[in-house]
């Protein structure tokens, strides 16, 4: 054989073999709050798949509309687990003769793959049960740490609400300030299906009362300032929907005591109305509460991952130190 025929032979198998390099080294950008599930048909058709659609595709809470937690893309079990690469999020689920949850977690894409096995239906049913709090998390830390890097590459300048707030917050640029008072800043991005926003401020930490009935005390503090966001028709402010109560959780920001309240918002008077989530921050150092909350008017449209967006801007305040 001569040295023509040698290389004509070999080189398909040096091209694959760059092309399977390349597809390893490169990291594929997966959709946000998408995961993929590796598991057999008779699995996912049955009370497996069934417990998995609860927990992981259950209601977003505090949106207009029903959307799913995270977005499911399902693939049987005799595919490879390397092939599936257009999600951030993979878990895999398997019917084996030892039991078995694992979390492995890469820097590349996929940030976390996560293996649920079990020797029975409901062994693997019961491992669901008790990890999928801790899946779901990890899977939203992640998703709003890839928002958070990708914002980081392009941000707005800092220097109007580090000045007025203290404090170091990513907002990417898209964002335009809309109105400035006193204490609050309102920041606005247009976008195709309608907008997202940003408020910012600040009130004594005398005048909130972080005992007793604290969600009231955010509804009532939201609505004050709701009247610097207007309809085009008179008395038109914004308020929090009457409909339904708003989720109310205490949590840590920045290290701080925090209340997340998230729900809906509506214009009083008026059609407008969307999702909102508000983060109170107990502030003794500049003795304040620091709220920041986000909200968009995206109606007809997705709104969950608008409003994952805006809680990572939010996540990623930064207060200064004195």
């Amino acid at each position: 054989m001569n040295k023509t025929h040698f290389l004509f032979l070999i080189l398909p198998f040096l091209l694959i073999s760059c092309l399977k390099s390349d597809k390893q080294s490169q990291p594929v950008s997966g959709k946000t709050n998408t995961i993929s599930i590796i598991i057999d048909d008779q699995l996912w058709y049955g009370e497996v798949g069934d417990t998995i659609r609860n927990k992981f595709a259950s209601p977003v809470l505090g949106l207009t509309q029903e959307e799913p937690l995270f977005t499911i893309n399902q693939y049987p079990a005799k595919l490879l687990e390397g092939f599936v690469t257009d999600s951030r999020s993979i878990i895999v689920v398997k019917k084996t003769a030892n039991e078995k949850f694992e979390i492995t977690h890469s820097k590349a894409l996929p940030h976390n793959t996560f293996r649920i096995y079990g020797k029975s239906i409901d062994d693997i049913i019961c491992s669901i049960e008790l990890n999928s709090a801790q899946i779901i998390k990890m899977i939203r830390d992640a998703e709003i740490e890839k928002i958070q890097e990708d914002n980081s590459k392009s941000l707005l300048n800092p220097a109007v609400i580090k000045n007025k707030f203290h404090i170091d917050i990513q907002i990417p640029t898209g964002y335009e300030y809309v109105l400035h008072k006193k204490n609050f800043i309102w920041l606005k991005k247009d976008i195709i299906s309608g907008n997202t926003s940003l408020l910012i401020y600040q009130i004594p930490l005398h005048n909130f009362k972080t005992k007793g009935n604290v969600v009231g005390n955010i509804i009532k503090m939201r609505d004050s300032v709701g009247r610097y966001i207007k309809g085009r028709e008179p008395n038109t402010p914004m308020i929090t929907g009457e409909a339904y109560a708003p989720y109310f959780s205490a949590t840590h920001l920045d290290d701080k005591e925090a209340f997340e309240t998230k729900g809906t918002w509506e214009l009083k008077n008026d059609f407008m109305a969307g999702p909102f989530i508000n983060y109170a921050i107990v502030d003794p150092l500049y003795n304040r509460i620091l709220v920041i909350e986000g909200f968009c008017y995206s109606p007809s449209n997705q709104e969950r991952d608008l409003m994952l967006d805006l809680e990572a801007i939010i996540k990623s305040v930064k207060i200064d130190k004195r």
